[in-house]
This record gives structure tokens, sequence and C-alpha cells, in this order.
């Protein structure tokens, strides 16, 4: 096989080329099928191969790819931020390119949202442990994940002080409610402990993902997260880059505890991975000193804004929209817990089933050994590379309370998913699980 130049994930490894996709499948040069259980990274919200959102990005392709923010703007994204605005009640749309490039956006924001107020001095972000917010470099300063963060400490921030909402492992040893929502009211300790007139904004996913494997707090968690921030003045970013476009069974996760962030980042399901897109979503009350102030938001890409992406996105919006696929998520989702709680109770080493929609997560017991050991890797490695050699993607998550030591998986197919798929990815799951069961052992 001659040399890629491609540099890939692990740059020794062959990865099976990809041909095509359709609906929850992916199919490889082989002809080998793939049920899609994760939307790649928790992306293609809407499946592959959708042909009305091929035609829409063709049709926009014919009359204008590309044009420059600070010489035009277009049509497919206006019209994309008035839908976002409709569809969240925030009024102010950034568009990146990547779900890094904007949590970096909402972290600038919120820093030069107080600059305009005339508190320079309110520039630090703090975040939680168990969190991830992207590669860049301050996008990661704001991730709580020991394994991405270790190479590069010396150039990122020091910014998760909150422990994760984490009942499955309480980092506090106490069990909610008797808790008081203990994890929540550390945010005050610290935010006193640093000085409120030193920090900007507090930034969390509404459920923890790709750190967590699908951590979802306890009920007045994040009522008490907005409680202390708006206590000391300091701004509520919602990383909803995973969770956001109906992923979960709301168009925000954050929906779920009625609280309104002060800033948004989205991505992935955007535009379901038919073209590169994210947005920065801005309230009224942080954009309102910049607007009288400087009237620039400090920030640009060069793609931002892009009448492709922009026209991806909208068509995927408004396909979710007229098929009510947000609306059924809830309904699809109890059906697809009851199967793998059906596996939970079968496989000794299945320890927990959490999450909300369709971004679940499954979490396995430490206590085991691999026998006939086909990896050197972590046991979600293991677990996520037998069950692709079984047909099925699986997305690997970090867990335990050091972020490292636990193994975890997120199951999040496309919001387009039937019972009937749902069922057949119950029994694929099914027969790789007993594969893997014949070759470990709880110690």
């Amino acid at each position: 096989m001659p040399h890629s130049h491609l540099i890939k994930p692990v740059l020794n490894d062959t990865y099976p080329e990809i041909d095509y996709g359709k609906g929850v499948y992916l199919y490889d040069k082989e002809g080998t099928q793939y049920f899609d259980a994760c939307s790649g990274a928790v992306t293609a919200n809407i499946g592959h191969g959708m042909e009305e959102i091929v035609q829409a990005i063709t049709t926009q392709a014919n009359r204008v790819s590309f044009v420059y923010r600070s010489q035009f703007s277009n049509e497919p994204a206006e019209e994309l931020a008035n839908h976002l605005a409709s569809e969240t009640d925030f009024p102010w749309c950034f568009f990146v390119n990547s779900g890094s490039e904007a949590v970096e956006t909402a972290i600038k924001i919120a820093v030069q949202h107080w600059q305009e107020k005339g508190y320079a001095s309110k520039t630090k972000v703090l975040s939680r442990w168990l969190s991830y917010h992207g590669i860049t470099l301050g996008a990661l300063s704001a991730s709580g994940h020991p394994a991405r963060r270790e190479r590069f400490h010396s150039i990122i921030g020091d910014w998760p002080v909150v422990e994760p909402p984490y009942c499955y492992q309480c980092p506090f040893e106490k069990k909610f409610p008797d808790c008081n929502l203990h994890c929540a009211r550390q945010l005050e300790t610290m935010i006193k402990r640093m000085g409120p007139a030193n920090i900007a904004a507090f930034i969390a996913e509404p459920i923890i993902g790709a750190a967590g494997g699908a951590i979802d707090p306890p009920e007045g968690y994040y009522q008490k997260i907005k409680e202390i921030c708006d206590k000391y003045d300091i701004l509520f970013i919602a990383d909803e880059v995973m969770t956001g476009c109906g992923r979960t069974g709301k168009f925000l996760a954050i929906d779920h505890w009625g609280v309104k962030p002060d800033i948004v980042a989205l991505g992935k399901g955007l535009s379901a991975g038919y073209s590169p897109i994210a947005a920065t979503m801005i309230s009224e009350n942080v954009m309102k000193p910049i607007i009288e102030g400087s009237n620039i938001v400090m920030g640009g890409h060069t793609y931002s804004a892009n009448p492709l992406s922009s026209s991806a996105a909208l068509s995927v919006l408004k396909l979710i929209q007229s098929e009510k696929w947000i609306e059924k998520v809830e309904e699809k989702s109890i059906y697809l817990q009851h199967y793998l709680k059906k596996l939970k109770n079968e496989f000794s080493f299945i320890d927990d089933i959490r999450g909300k929609g369709f971004l679940l997560g499954m979490e396995f017991k430490n206590n085991w050994n691999v026998l006939k050991a086909e990896v050197d890797a972590s046991f979600t490695s293991y677990v996520v590379k037998e069950a692709q050699a079984g047909g099925v993607l699986l997305y690997p998550a970090g867990a335990g309370l050091d972020g490292k030591s636990g193994s975890a998986i997120i199951i999040a197919p496309p919001l387009t998913t039937t019972k009937r798929e749902i069922e057949e990815l119950y029994r694929r799951l099914r027969s790789i699980f007993s594969i893997i069961s014949n070759k470990v052992a709880l110690q």
C-alpha cells in the first residue's frame, strides 16, 4: 500500500476509506456497512446523504461560494442569523468555522464586554474539570480534559477550578439531594477566592461530552450556577457545541433547566456535518456596551459567515424544523435507553447509563481485565475498536474523577434514527458486547 501523506489520528494506523453514506449508515470502499451510532463526532444530526441539503449547497455554489465578511454580507448568513435568533431568542450571531472557534469567540466577547463597561480587570474565565471546550489554545485552556491538556501545560491557562456535577462518582462523596448542590456552590467559593472583580465568565457544557461521557447534572444545578454568576456579575457561557441544535430533545440543552445563558457556542449539529460552520450567539445585555462603545467585535476569520456553509446550516435547520425531528427525540430516547439498560443488565462490565435525548453515555466498571489482550490502550479504545469491527461506530469519552482512570463511550445516533433502527443497533451492540464479555473478567 502506498505511503499516505495525510496525517491521521494515530500516524501508523490504517483507517478504512469511506465511500459514501446514507441515513444512519456509512459504507467503506470494501463495501462494509457501519451503523453510525455516534453521528461521527456527535455531528451528523440528520444522518448522511440528505438530498435536500446537497441540493441547497449545490444551488448556492452555483451562485457564489465565498465572500469576505469585511466587504459584503450575504443572504444565507443573514437568514441563518435570523433563524437562530428566532429559535433561541439570542439577537446576535457571530459565525465561525468550528466549535473551538465559537468558544474562543465567546471568551473574547465576554472579556470585551467588561472592557467596554470600564472593568478592565475582569479577564479570568472559570471552568470545570471533566470538560472539553475545544483544541485551540483558549478553548483548551478552558477544558478540564487531562489527556488533551497534558502536552500543552506550558502554554495554556489553568482555568478549570470547579468539580463537575458527577453524581455517579461524586467528587465530594455526597448523595443528591442531601448534598445541597455542593458542586454548584463550589463555584461561589472559587469566585470569592479569586475575586469577582477579576472574573469575566464561567463556561460549562450543559451535558459533559467527550471528557465525561454524557454527564448530566442533578435538578437545580444550573439554576444555582446562574444565580451565583448573576450575584457576582459574571457572564455564563453555555458551550452547546455538542449538545445544541436538538441533540438532547430541545434546541439548546440548557433549556432543560430553564436557564438563560449570556453567551452560547454552537457547532457540530449546526450544519450536521454538511459544511464547516459554528456560531457564537450573544445576548442583548452583553452586546449593548460594545454597540455603545467601540461598535466592533474584535474577532474574525477568513471563512466567517461564508455563503456556502451558511446555506448548508440554514437548510439543515429548516429541515429539522419542518420534519419536527427535535420533538420526536425524547420518545425515541426513552426507547433507546430501554435497550441500553437491557445491555447493562446483561453485561457486568457496564456500570452506568446516563444523558439526555440522543446524547447518552455508557460508563464501564474499572475492575476489568482484558483476556487475550488485543489492544494496549484503554478499555474505552478496546470497546470502540471491537464495535467498529462489528459494524458500529461509537464515540470514546473520558471518565473517572481524574478524567483518565475511567472508561466510557457516547452513543449519539442521528436525530432521524427510527425505532426499527434502534432495535437493530441493540442487536449489533449485544453481539459486540458478547464478544467483549468473553475476553473480559472482572477482578
